[in-house]
Parts: structure tokens; C-alpha cells; sequence
């Protein structure tokens, strides 16, 4: 007991200086780099959980023992208690354990072995993930499924591409996540994970989440989107297991109502089509279906499709015009003699990706140096001019300048020696680190005639280029899309991708509309340098016409 309690000022130290590097942030879902904190988090509190269990095992130990002894002389002494009593020293020791022991075991029992572990966690409750957390952790399990078109049994399993840890859903988890969906009246994903956790029960699973339950949400969700006809059977099995149920009891009525009256509408539908004449019908032909061209396909649609690797427009003769090449910037001193591989990603616009480009000790030192400040990344907002997070971003980024470590002011040259532009009017590097499902849906990099505020604070012109570094590989999703084109690029460690946002003209390229794929799974580190049109006079000289 003693050497528990005297560990305790050291055991919270130790946990404060942990928590130091995750005391200011939340949003712990739109950064797994972050996310990893909370792992060792978890640790710490299973070791002060068994450091608990241990002293109160020690506790009961104590307990038993005490119990087994006077349990054998007390059975002793109640056979001829007189006779017993008539030796001096069992008198002594009855009057000794009555007046003192029994009140040494009233302390030991009364004592509290919890205030370590009650301390520990009190400390690391306030770095707790929040319910904005498990709401954006649960959105993006639905976001993952709609875009990559997994079924709810397919995640539940773990059976995910690439997956080196699997984890398996248990009932209680798709119950939660289909309550979520409710919650945000996504009454189709409801569905999806309450049919998934009936189908895990009904295959046996225990659980504290009964049948009935589960059923509730689910006709109610069938319903909502119309199929009052299913929603009807399972309200019945729902009344099957509780015949008393109330709401299902009022909801059968209802609901078979509302298909009587379906009924009597469509008969009346039929007869009024009867009366117009068989001529109109006749005459009809059905016309075969068109396909779809591909321009009307919604970019929702294209953008989804290119994360799953469908509706890349790369044919065999666009292929044929892509090359790999060794390339030293005509001439640049620094590269004459040994050269960077350079290979072609698209040809309109126009996408090249360096190889071997940066080293996995300069990756660890960028990561190293944005863990601490990774914050929400944002978004410009034309409204209002100003920078704010949302929705279609999920990720943390942070900004690191060439001052605070010459291996970033080495990494920004390199950039300008292999592009030819001026980085002095670049933004800084920014690093992103991609939460569970990240993403950031489409959207240009440049600022658009409608947008004529866009970096007018930075004084430095719009966005001309820009160059990303791909700081980790991905084991699924995750790839940089660009749907007006159906151009994919997916990412490879210690790669980068460059493209020009802006004709020489200065007029914008729309066709580098472009959107980062959610990840489904793995870890997505990049870095980015948005390059601006100041300092590129006479390094990219203005064109003749709009689109060279």
C-alpha cells in the first residue's frame, strides 16, 4: 500500500510531461500522426488500471487470510469455549483482537487503492477525445464506405485491402455508428449498420444491445426512406420478441394503413390510364437507353470513381506521349552530374512526378518538426476572405519556414532549382498529416476571377504552381484525383508532383481542379510549396494567347 501511494507524484509527472504534445489540440480524428498519442495514452492507463487491480488483489489477500485463521479458531473454541477461554493467553488474545485487530482489519478494508488510478485518469480525461471525435470518426467509416462501395459486413470483419492489423466491428460498434447516422438523420446508413448488427446477433454474437432495439432503429430508418412495406415486416418481428411494445404496436397500425391507402391510389392511377385510351400506349416506343457521356457524369460522381481506380482516361495514345526522363533543368549546375528522375504523370494538364526526391531522414525531420503544431487544416473562404475549417477537409497541417531548420531552407532551394522559380514569393512548406478517412474534396488551388481577394494580403500574386511531396506510401485510398480530366496520382514515398495552376497567360488552368481521396487505409503524410506569380517574370515569361 505504502509504495503504491509514495509512486504516485512521480507516475503523474510522467504523465504530464506525456500529454504535453497533445494539451492544445482536439479535432484528434482529422490527424492519425496525432491519433498515435492517444495509443500510448491508452497504454499508460492500463498499466495504472493494473497497478490498481494489483493493490486491491493485495488488499483481499490480506482479507483472506485473515478470515481462514479465525476461521479455524473460532470453530476451535466455540466446541468448549469455557475450557478455551481458561487458558490465560486466550483470553488475552480474545480481548486483543476484539479491541484492536478487528479495527486494523476495519481500516484495511476501508481503505482506498483507487486514488492512483482515479488520479491518473482525472489527469488524462481532459486530453480525452471528444464527441465531436467519435462523430467524425464515425462519419468518416461512412464517407470510407459510399466512395471505396464497401458493404457494412465487409468493414464490421476488418477484411479491408492492406489491412496489417484487423479488427473486427462487434455488435455494440455498428449499433453506435448506425445511432450516429440517426442522429444526423442519415437514415440510409442507419439502416446499413443496424442490419449489420442484427445480422451479428442473429449469427450469435452476445451483447448487451438486445434484438428489439436494434429493430426499432431499423424499420424506422426503412420507413423513412419510403419502404413502408419493409418497415412493416420488421416492426412484426420486433413485436414477436416483445409483444408489448407499444410503439411498434402503434407504428403496424400506421403503417399498414398507409399501404391501404398506397393501394387504393394506384388502382385508381390504373383505372384513369385504362380510360385514356389504349392509343397513347401503343404508340409509345421505348426508347433505348443512352449512355451517359462521361462530361455529365456529376464531379461527385467522377471524383469517387477516380478514388477507386475506375474512369481513368489514360489511352494508349495518351500513354504513348508520357515519358521518364533524367532531368537536370537545363543544366543546373547542381545537377549536371548526377540528375533526378523525372517521369510524366498526364499530359493536359500537364503533371510530372520526381523520384527519389526527398530522403527518409529529411521526411522524419519534417514530420518532427510540424507534430507539435499540427493544427485543423482550413480552407479560403470567398465569402468572407478569411481562412475557416470545414467539412470536405479532413486533415491537420502545419507551416514550417526555411529559418527554423536549414534542412527546410535545403529542401526550398531544391524545389527552385529543379522548377526554375522563385521561392522567395512561395508560401512556406506546409505539412498535412491526413485523419481517419481524410480527404479534401475537390477544389483548385488557385484563386478564380470571382476570387479577386484571395491572397491579396500576401501581396505576392496567385498561385502559379505547385509541388507536393509524398511523405509515406499508402497501403489503400488516398490517391490525388483530378476529375474534370480523369488523371490519377497515387502516392509513393518520397516522390513529389508538380503542375502549373496557371497558364503563362495568367489565366487560370481549371483542368487542375483537383481533390485528395479519402485514405482507407494507412498513414498519409505530404508537404506542399504553393508557388505565386511575383519573382516569375522573367523566369516564366507571360504567353501570347489565354491557354499557353
Amino acid at each position: 500500500m505504502l509504495s503504491f501511494r509514495m509512486g504516485l507524484p512521480c507516475w503523474c509527472l510522467l504523465l504530464l510531461s506525456c500529454l504535453q504534445t497533445i494539451s492544445a489540440h482536439n479535432d484528434f480524428f482529422t490527424s492519425i500522426g496525432q491519433m498515435t498519442d492517444l495509443l500510448y495514452t491508452e497504454k499508460d492507463l492500463v498499466t495504472s488500471l493494473k497497478d490498481y487491480i494489483k493493490a486491491e488483489e493485495n488488499k483481499l489477500e490480506q482479507v483472506k487470510k485473515w478470515a481462514d485463521k479465525l476461521d479455524s479458531l473460532s470453530a476451535t473454541a466455540t466446541q468448549d469455549p469455557e475450557g478455551f477461554l481458561g487458558h490465560p493467553v486466550n483470553a488475552f488474545k480474545l480481548m486483543k483482537r476484539l479491541n484492536t485487530e478487528w479495527g486494523d482489519l476495519e481500516s484495511l478494508v476501508l481503505s482506498d487503492t483507487t486514488d492512483g488510478f482515479i488520479s491518473n485518469l482525472t489527469i488524462q480525461r481532459q486530453y480525452f477525445p471528444t464527441d465531436e471525435d467519435q462523430t467524425g470518426a464515425a462519419k468518416a467509416l461512412l464517407r470510407l464506405q459510399d466512395t471505396y462501395r464497401l458493404d457494412a459486413n465487409t468493414i464490421s470483419t476488418g477484411n479491408l485491402p492492406g489491412v496489417k492489423h484487423k479488427s473486427h466491428m462487434t455488435v455494440e460498434d455498428c449499433y453506435e455508428l448506425g445511432k450516429i447516422a440517426y442522429s444526423e438523420v442519415d437514415y440510409y446508413h442507419t439502416e446499413l449498420w443496424m442490419a449489420q448488427a442484427m445480422k451479428q446477433l442473429d449469427e450469435g454474437e452476445e451483447s448487451t444491445i438486445d434484438k428489439v432495439t436494434v429493430l426499432d432503429y431499423l424499420s424506422y430508418s426503412i420507413y423513412q426512406q419510403g419502404e413502408i412495406e419493409r418497415a412493416l415486416e420488421y416492426t412484426k418481428k420486433l413485436l414477436e420478441l416483445d409483444p408489448e411494445h407499444q410503439r411498434a404496436k402503434g407504428n403496424v397500425k400506421y403503417f399498414e394503413f398507409q399501404l391501404e391507402k398506397q393501394k387504393k391510389a394506384a388502382e385508381e392511377a390504373a383505372t384513369k390510364q385504362k380510360e385514356r385510351g389504349k392509343r397513347e400506349t401503343t404508340e409509345k416506343k421505348e426508347k433505348p437507353k443512352k449512355k451517359v457521356p462521361n462530361s455529365l457524369i456529376p464531379e461527385r460522381k467522377k471524383y469517387e470513381m477516380l478514388c477507386r481506380g475506375e474512369g481513368i482516361k489514360l489511352t494508349p495514345r495518351r500513354q504513348s506521349r508520357l515519358f521518364c526522363r533524367y532531368h537536370d533543368n537545363n543544366r543546373n549546375p547542381k545537377y549536371v552530374l548526377s540528375p533526378v528522375k523525372q517521369q510524366d504523370e498526364w499530359d493536359r494538364p500537364y503533371i510530372v512526378r520526381y523520384l527519389d526526391i526527398i530522403s527518409d531522414k529529411e521526411i522524419e525531420r519534417i514530420k518532427q518538426l510540424a507534430k507539435p503544431r499540427l493544427r485543423r487544416a482550413t480552407v479560403h473562404d470567398p465569402q468572407t476572405g478569411k481562412l475557416t475549417t470545414a467539412q470536405y477537409r479532413v486533415s491537420k497541417s502545419a507551416w514550417l519556414t526555411g529559418y527554423e531548420d536549414p534542412m527546410i531552407e535545403t529542401i526550398n532551394q531544391r524545389i527552385e532549382d529543379l522548377t526554375g522559380l522563385e521561392m522567395d514569393t512561395a508560401e512556406e512548406l506546409q505539412v498535412a498529416n491526413y485523419g481517419v478517412g481524410g480527404q479534401y474534396e475537390p477544389h483548385f488551388d488557385f484563386g478564380r476571377k470571382d476570387e479577386p481577394d484571395a491572397f491579396k494580403e500576401l501581396g505576392t500574386g496567385n498561385r502559379i504552381a505547385t509541388w507536393l511531396f509524398y511523405m509515406s506510401d499508402v497501403a489503400a485510398g488516398g490517391a490525388t484525383v483530378f476529375p474534370d480530366v480523369g488523371a490519377a496520382v497515387w502516392p509513393q514515398k518520397g516522390t513529389a508532383v508538380f503542375w502549373y495552376n496557371l497558364f503563362a497567360s495568367g489565366e487560370g488552368d481549371y483542368s487542375t481542379r483537383h481533390a485528395a481521396c479519402p485514405v482507407l487505409v494507412g498513414n498519409k503524410w505530404v508537404s506542399n510549396k504553393w508557388i505565386h506569380e511575383r519573382g516569375q517574370e522573367w523566369r516564366r515569361p507571360c504567353g501570347l494567347n489565354e491557354t499557353e
